[in-house]
């Protein structure tokens, strides 16, 4: 039976004992906790209008409304002040007289019961004989229960498991159940929030169950048991269930936490775990105070300490016995001032501060106070601990112990003192301690505790004014104010001062174990003291100790800046200085190489790797907490110095100078150390890499991996440090190693911080996430550093992402770097690096620094600027800090607006300065809300510093604006897919290097952009590819229907509309694949967001062409129908004359008596013939003057140019005259005027070069266009010509053409050649038409065909068996041998183009990397020439190569031709099934029906068919049978026709000409960089903006210098990066600087080398090749540099496959 179920069912006889003594009852009740002040006096109160039944019974429903635990006291209590009364309780049977008995007992010692009586507890009839440590021990579990905390106290909870984002971390909730407090408090004291201790649950709705079960008679039992329906635990049991459970990370993160909010600390837990008190020593470690003594008030100066360090008086407070006056208000009262109160410590007066402890009582916690050196406003002139003993000091004696050993004065609240109090405070007569009491005067026994107290006075040294006592009509604050004073005068009395190590010493004399007292903490303290010890003066060590992040590190990242800028470069050539610049780098890694690890350094590495996770933890925070209070006693002794020089004065400032430069390297901590590892860790990485130490034999090999462990445990990684340079092999494997540590679950959305030192940016960040990011430390911080966070597992679908990365960054404009001459610089980097890693940028700001703000704001747009440029368009949150108005957002909207104005100029101002378009706001660059995105915080603290708790409004606007930004990712995550860490790692990488070289434009070099834009060209190339192949399908499908119709049937208009039905379908369906690919959550989509339009421009051109190539196709075809009409006309009457003869003859054979041999057959069928032939009329085909045509169309063409063409049309040999092999440059080509231009520098060869090369080019195009036409072996259309004359034109308009000021003479004739030679090959092409057309021609070629038949009608073979065969040699063989032309073409394209090994083919960056490795392989100096200076006819040559390469091995075409052949094939099985069922009369019927259902595939000839139908007869399923039969016959003879061709003899009969299929997709837009001729690369024809992975050397193209006449090896991705000039015809010879290239070649994005070996393939084949090239130039060889010289194959395929990313 439960102690509840007792008082209930033994409710009578408990009133009876209660009402006998009631005083004294409540007296005992109050003074052991059952019940509270509050409670006594309410029942006090009754007594005059209440019975004493009334108030008994009234004081056990409250007991019993207060649970089990209180429950369980009061039974104690009886059965120490009744006797006995146990046995009779726990009896049905029991009577009245058992209880009397208990009571005379009772009677006989009113003192209540012996020490031994007390240690007795019961807790019910089935526990007797229990210890209260079993009672406590018992207490703990039932608390641990309650708040679902069992499982931690073995496994204890840990900080990482604390900062978890989940789903309820990010509501605002009020605690529902017991269950929910520890969280609701971590929660809070996360966010800073001073409600954190609050542990009242949410109040039940009516609707609830267990509110309606309440609903019923009113009654006082009813009502009681209403009002405690739902109470809650007092806070201190929750914080002591917290801290239990908690690892002593997180302790000291609590402590931290706590500290901050103003709460007062746990000194001393009471024993929970074990039989012993916990002093909190390591807890509190990590807790630093800032003040300013009296003393120092003067001087302005100020302390700043460790609390654990810090000596200073304790005053402690404790309670003897009950007592009405509330112990802990009262000490608020002490520490507060008049107009700041603030409740350090819980009372019975704060929500739940009147809920009965159940764990907590024992607990000794401690508040301080520190002055801000203000005199009206200190309470105390210096610090001093205030101590609070929680619970009865007669029951807690160890802890009371304690107390007065470490105290300066201990203060006991009492209200009665009796004999036995008296007892015990004599035993501390020998303490030096001061004792002070504090009485009520109301109390019953007032003048009994005065005797008792002058008893003691002579014991304890007692005088009067250690006596305070509260009367009735004494005013509170005048009671405060007097015991202020009091504490004042025990603070100048100099008493004892103790720090808290000094306590922890007194604590371990009294049995009270403190929680460092374990293994672990002193091996890491061994080991940290190893590491740290030698550290005294910091910038001395560091310049010894840590050499590697010294000065070396410094120079070897200003040289590595330098090699990206060339900044310095004077007058030296590029490479030359370039080559400056890595002497330098490497002179600078030998001697980083040569440094080795100071011991200090390897004690710290042995450390890492030696000791456990726990120890670990240990060690790193030893190691900080040691620096810290180095680096604060350096900086204190620095500041003074410094205030000194400033006070002297009297120099020129150089003194006060030095020593502001000596704050900066005075700081120091673990992050130096690590830093110093990782420098260390690379220099072995480079070795290794250069092959000079074996990586067996790197002592830091395991390094990353320790590093990602310290990561998972949120320690922080540096990224950018001291030397402003990113680590990036470190920064890389280290995140490798998490990525792999994570299982490759490691999305992560980043969150950064900017903002002027000093306005809050990293408590915003540790008020957010719970982080320990360093604040308020009074040095420059540099660099910036990220921290892991968590996401749970049932928020990482919602959040897209499994952890949040948050990086703090060093304060913009730090004052100690604002002299320096890169401080601006350095903020720039800073900025442009964080924010392009961000998903989302928080930039702080404070209302009162509006300067400072303006700054920021400049070097934010400009970063937000860049960024935009290269595709990121980060959100940004703009956070106002230290406006606490309630109206601040309306009220600011003027504000707002004028913030968007400024941004608006600066981003304009930005964009000049970045040369982009002035035209440009701040919302373009970036995702900004005005109204959304602009917070407005209340400062942090309230009240005065430094004794100011920190501001609820600002902890709740802080979480306001926390939940606001996970409401961000939610919503950004259908626009963007966050980065993984091989993704992130890349960003840094390529963002670095724009950092270095300044450079934010789309670049190749940037490979997370490069891979996205590849990703996206190679699917355009599949939607490019499908339509091209779609429409060839449909225009084939079309030539074929047309050839099958007759004129009559042929309607132009009608395929027009279907070829723009078609064409709109293609595009749209391109369109709206462009728009799905950028809809999906495709990785780094967002990143070519600016590049959606160009490849909507490359749909619409690639329609465009199709409809070009497309219609001229039908047109052709349509004019070859209407040719072939006529011949088919003449054909179709002679057969009707053969038809005739054939009847007559075979009946006058028949007819004869005797058999007729094949022989005489032969010669009757050739006496018929020939007498057939005399009586046909000759028909001839008309013979057309095709070159009178071509002059025509272009006399037409050149019609603006009549006074120049005509002379030469009419003299000489006139238009025949003209051909491509006797076409000759003359210097007539080039305009008078730019020769006067350019007569101080003539370079006559070179531009006269230019233009041949121009011709030469034009010239090879228009006769590839010809010859194709030509093999053709159709007719001569006039469109031919139209569209010759189109591709001169459209060659000859660009502006890289029109700047080669030609003469129009040159533009006459050169299309007089090209179109005369034209007109030879097109005349020759109709001759030959006309000539195998001619009707008598192919009637006598037909002949032995006719002899055929009319042998097998006179022998009467089998005529469907005939009829069938002659259908397949006739009609189908061609068709198929047709079919197969046609197809074969467009499938071998395709099966190039998309076969599993063709990523070559997949995009033009691709296709360049393959070419470019295929020639380095090959190696051959001709092939360079040919493809640097005739690329086109090179690429052309190339994939023909390619082409027959792949089909060397026959098998491969084989199976396509059977694949091709088989599918037809079976086609035309089913066609014939399906017309073997129809009612088809004649075989004629049924060859007609055929050939329409299958005239969309083949073209059967008219001719051929009317032939075979001339013997037409009945039974056409006969016929269709013995087709079938003869199906796989004709499908092995068209094969081995087939196989029987050599390759190049096959591909070229194809009417698709693969080549320039492959060529037309691989091409591109054609342009070539202005300097140096390298191709475009960018993805289709209709882009924007010009750009190639790789430039190459200028000399690669012929150019040399003026004077010397050597090659030029400059590269022009090196010039656009210095301060070098150029001068071409564009310029009219003027200097002009590479950097502004733009201003020439708008359309060309030129980028500097994104290292330094990027360019090595080039300047390998230049060495290589340096006189080969040199004697085809008739030039001398480059004088290139000397690292060009070492140089190798290798290293050049490296660069090449780095370059486009191939690795």
């Amino acid at each position: 039976m439960s102690a509840k179920e007792i008082i209930q069912q033994r409710r009578k006889q408990l009133t009876e004992i209660i009402q006998k003594d009631l005083a004294r009852v409540l007296d005992d009740l109050l003074s052991r906790s059952v019940i509270t002040e509050e409670e006594y006096e309410d029942l006090d109160k009754m007594e005059e209008d209440a019975t004493a039944t009334k108030k008994s019974e009234k004081l056990l429903l409250l007991v019993q409304n207060k649970g089990e635990s209180a429950c369980c006291q009061f039974l104690e209590w009886v059965e120490i002040a009744y006797p006995g009364s146990k046995q009779a309780l726990q009896s049905s049977g029991q009577d009245q007289k058992a209880l009397q008995m208990g009571e005379l007992q009772s009677e006989s010692s009113p003192g209540g019961s012996s020490q031994e009586q007390e240690d007795e507890v019961w807790q019910g009839p089935a526990q007797e004989g229990r210890h209260p440590a079993r009672e406590r021990s018992e207490a703990v579990e039932d608390i641990l229960c309650k708040l679902k905390l069992n499982e931690h106290k073995s496994k204890k909870l840990s900080l990482q498991q604390v900062l978890e984002i989940s789903s309820e971390s990010l509501k605002e909730s009020t605690p529902q159940t017991l269950e929910d407090l520890p969280w609701h408090f971590l929660k809070k004291v996360l966010a800073l929030d001073v409600t954190a201790r609050n542990t009242t649950l949410g109040k039940r709705t009516p609707d609830e169950p267990e509110m309606r079960g309440e609903e019923g008679e009113m009654s006082e039992e009813n009502l009681f048991s209403q009002m405690a329906s739902r109470v809650s635990l007092n806070p201190l049991d929750v914080l002591c269930a917290v801290l239990m459970c908690s690892d002593s990370s997180l302790q000291q993160w609590i402590f931290s936490k706590m500290s901050m909010c103003q709460f007062a600390l746990p000194l001393l837990l009471p024993p929970l775990e074990t039989p012993k008190c916990t002093l909190m020593l390591w807890a509190m470690r990590d807790i630093v105070k800032r003040w300013r003594p009296h003393s120092l008030a003067e001087s302005r100066g100020f302390r700043e300490e460790s609390l654990v360090m810090t000596s200073m008086p304790t005053i402690s407070f404790v309670r003897m016995g009950s007592c009405s006056l509330s112990k802990s208000k009262l000490l608020n009262e002490l520490l507060s001032h008049s107009q700041q109160h603030h409740d350090f410590f819980i009372h019975r007066d704060m929500k739940c501060g009147n809920v009965p402890h159940e764990i907590a009582d024992g607990m000794i916690e401690m508040a301080w106070y520190f002055p801000g050196g203000q005199g009206g406003l200190d309470l105390f002139p210096e610090p001093v601990a205030i101590a609070n003993l929680r619970g009865d000091v007669e029951s807690h004696w160890v802890q009371f112990s304690f107390l007065t050993q470490v105290s300066s004065a201990v203060f006991i609240l009492a209200e009665c003192i009796n004999e036995r109090e008296f007892a015990l405070l004599s035993s501390l007569k020998e303490s030096s301690t001061e004792y002070y009491f504090i009485l009520d005067h109301q109390s019953r026994k007032f003048n009994e505790t005065l005797d008792f107290l002058n008893q003691l006075a002579p014991v304890l040294d007692l005088k009067n004014s250690q006596v305070l006592v509260k009367a009735a009509k004494t005013n509170k604050a005048d009671f405060v104010e007097n015991l202020q004073s009091t504490v004042g005068r025990i603070i100048k009395s100099h008493p004892k001062s103790m720090n808290l190590e000094e306590m922890s010493a007194v604590a371990q004399g009294l049995t009270i174990q403190v929680d460092e007292d374990c293994r672990e903490y002193w091996n890491a303290f061994r080991c940290a003291g190893e590491v740290i010890e030698k550290v005294k003066n910091t910038a001395a060590y560091k310049k010894g100790a840590l050499i590697l992040q010294g000065d070396i590190q410094k120079k070897l990242a200003d040289v590595e800046k330098e090699l990206c800028r060339m900044e310095r470069q004077g007058d030296i050539p590029s490479e030359h200085y370039r080559w400056e610049l890595k002497g330098k780098w490497m002179a600078l890694k030998k001697q980083q190489n040569r440094c080795k690890l100071y011991i200090d350094s390897e004690k710290f590495i042995s450390g890492i790797k030696n000791l456990k996770l726990v120890e670990r933890h240990y060690f790193f925070k030893l190691i900080k907490l040691n620096s810290d209070h180095i680096v604060r006693e350096s900086l204190s002794m620095l500041r003074a110095e410094y205030k000194e020089k400033c006070k002297a004065g009297g120099d020129d400032g150089q003194e006060t100078a030095a020593a502001l430069d000596m704050l900066s390297p005075s700081t120091f901590g673990i992050e130096h150390l690590m830093r110093t590892l990782g420098e260390y860790y690379q220099a072995e990485y480079s070795k290794v890499a250069e092959g000079k130490l074996e990586k067996n034999k790197c002592r830091l090999v395991n390094f990353p991996s320790i590093a990602a462990d310290l990561m998972l445990e949120g320690f922080p990684l540096e990224l950018i440090g001291d030397a402003s340079n990113v680590p990036v092999q470190w920064i890389t494997d280290v995140l490798m190693e998490l990525h792999r540590k994570l299982g490759g679950r490691s999305k992560v959305v980043v969150i950064t911080v900017l903002g002027v030192q000093g306005t809050g940016k990293s408590t915003l960040l540790n008020t957010m996430f719970g982080l320990q990011f360093a604040v308020s430390s009074g040095r420059c911080t540099r660099g910036a550093f990220m921290t892991l966070l968590n996401v749970r597992e049932n928020m990482t679908q919602e959040l897209g992402c499994d952890h949040i990365l948050v990086i703090d960054t060093e304060g913009l404009k730090v004052p100690e770097l604002a002299q320096l001459d890169y401080s601006y610089r350095h903020n720039n980097e800073l900025a442009t690096l964080v924010i392009g890693l961000s998903d989302i940028t928080i930039v702080n700001m404070t209302m009162e620094n509006a300067t400072e703000m303006k700054d920021v704001l400049q070097i934010v747009t400009h970063a937000f600027l860049r960024m935009q440029r290269i595709g990121q368009k980060p959100n940004c949150q703009f956070v106002h800090q230290n406006v606490s108005d309630v109206s601040a957002h309306d009220q600011n909207m003027r504000d707002r607006e004028h913030l968007l104005e400024q941004l608006n100029e600066m981003t304009q101002a930005a964009a000049k300065m970045e040369n982009v378009g002035s035209e440009i706001k701040f919302s373009d660059v970036m995702d900004y809300d005005s109204e959304m995105h602009n917070w407005y915080i209340p400062g942090l603290w309230h009240g005065v510093l430094p004794m100011a708790e920190v501001n609820r409004g600002y902890s709740e606007k802080v979480f306001e604006f926390k939940k606001y930004l996970f409401e961000c990712i939610r919503n950004r995550l259908n626009r963007k897919s966050p980065k993984d860490i091989p993704q992130f790692i890349e960003w840094v990488r390529k963002l670095w290097d724009a950092v270095k070289h300044e450079n934010f434009i789309f670049s190749f070099q940037n490979s997370l952009i490069a891979q996205a834009y590849m990703k996206l060209s190679t699917k355009y190339f599949e939607w490019d590819s499908d339509f091209r192949k779609e429409m060839h399908v449909w225009v084939s499908e079309q030539e074929t229907a047309i050839q099958n119709v007759s004129n009559e049937e042929l309607d132009h208009s009608r395929w027009r509309c279907e070829l723009q039905d078609k064409l709109c379908a293609g595009e749209q369906r391109i369109l709206e694949f462009l728009e799905h690919y950028f809809e999906s959550c495709t990785a780094n989509v967002h990143l070519v967001e600016k590049y959606r339009e160009d490849f909507v421009k490359n749909a619409n051109t690639l329609r465009c062409e199709l409809e070009s190539s497309s219609y001229n196709k039908l047109w052709a075809s349509i004019q070859l129908k209407k040719r072939w009409h006529k011949i088919d006309s003449i054909q179709v009457g002679f057969l009707k004359i053969i038809e005739g003869k054939f009847d007559w003859l075979l009946e006058e054979c028949k007819k004869r008596s005797h058999r007729l041999d094949n022989q005489k057959l032969k010669f009757e069928f050739e006496q018929m013939w020939a007498k057939m032939l005399s009586e046909i009329s000759p028909i001839r085909l008309e013979k057309r003057e095709i070159y009178a045509d071509v002059e025509t169309k272009l006399r037409k063409d050149l019609f603006s140019r009549g006074r120049l063409i005509i002379p030469k049309l009419l003299g000489g040999k006139g238009f025949l005259s003209f051909r491509i092999n006797n076409f000759q440059m003359k210097k007539d080509y080039l305009q008078s005027s730019w020769w006067r231009q350019v007569t101080l520098i003539p370079p006559e060869k070179e531009h006269l070069s230019n233009v041949e090369e121009l011709s030469k080019s034009l010239m090879a195009k228009c006769m590839s266009y010809i010859d194709s036409k030509f093999s053709f072996k159709g007719d001569y259309e006039e469109t031919y010509c139209v569209e010759l004359l189109h591709m001169i034109n459209e060659r000859l308009q660009p502006h890289d053409v029109l700047k080669l000021c030609t003469t129009p003479g040159f533009e006459v004739d050169l299309k007089l050649h090209i179109l005369g030679e034209a007109a030879h090959a097109f005349q020759k092409m109709h001759e030959n038409f006309i000539e195998e057309n001619d009707p008598q021609v192919l009637l006598e070629k037909r002949k032995p065909q006719y002899f055929s038949v009319f042998r097998d009608l006179y022998l009467e073979k089998d005529a469907q068996q005939i009829i069938a065969r002659d259908f397949c040699d006739w009609c189908l063989h061609p068709a198929l041998v047709d079919y197969m032309n046609k197809r074969l073409g467009t499938e071998i394209v395709d099966n190039i183009l998309k076969r599993a090994q063709s990523i070559a083919y997949s995009s033009q960056s691709f296709f360049q990397f393959t070419v470019l490795k295929d020639l380095l392989e090959a190696r051959n100096f001709d092939q360079y020439v040919k493809y640097i200076t005739a690329y086109e006819e090179f690429v052309k040559s190339w994939i023909g190569k390619q082409i027959l390469n792949h089909y060397t091995e026959k098998e491969d075409l084989q199976n396509l031709e059977e694949k091709i052949l088989s599918a037809i094939l079976e086609e035309i099985g089913a066609t014939l099934v399906k017309l073997k069922h129809q009612d088809t009369g004649t075989v004629s019927e049924f060859l007609n029906l055929f050939c329409k259902e299958m005239q969309k595939k083949l073209v059967i000839s008219t001719d051929n068919l009317v032939r075979i139908q001339f013997k037409d007869m009945p039974d056409p399923g006969q016929v269709s049978v013995c087709v079938e039969t003869l199906l796989p016959d004709l499908k092995k003879e068209i094969l081995s026709a087939f196989d029987s061709l050599d390759l190049e003899s096959k591909l070229s009969q194809l009417p698709v000409k693969l080549q320039d299929e492959i060529f037309k997709r691989e091409f591109g837009c054609g342009q070539q960089c202005p300097f140096c001729k390298v191709p475009c690369e960018a993805g289709g024809s209709a882009h924007k903006e010009h750009f190639a992975a790789v430039h190459r050397p200028q000399g690669l193209g012929g150019y040399k210098h003026p004077e010397t006449k050597n090659l030029f090896y400059g590269l022009c991705s090196s010039y656009v990066a210095s301060k070098m000039s150029f001068e071409s015809v564009d310029t009219k010879w003027k200097r002009h600087p590479y950097m502004d290239y733009h201003a020439y070649y708008s359309d060309w994005s030129i980028q500097p080398d994104p290292s330094t070996n990027a360019s090595d393939y080039w300047k390998f084949i230049f060495k290589e090749f340096n006189h080969d090239f040199a004697k085809h130039y008739h030039a001398k060889p480059a004088d290139l540099p000397e690292d060009w010289k070492m140089i190798t194959r290798e290293h050049a395929l490296k660069a090449l496959k780095e370059i486009y990313n191939m690795d």
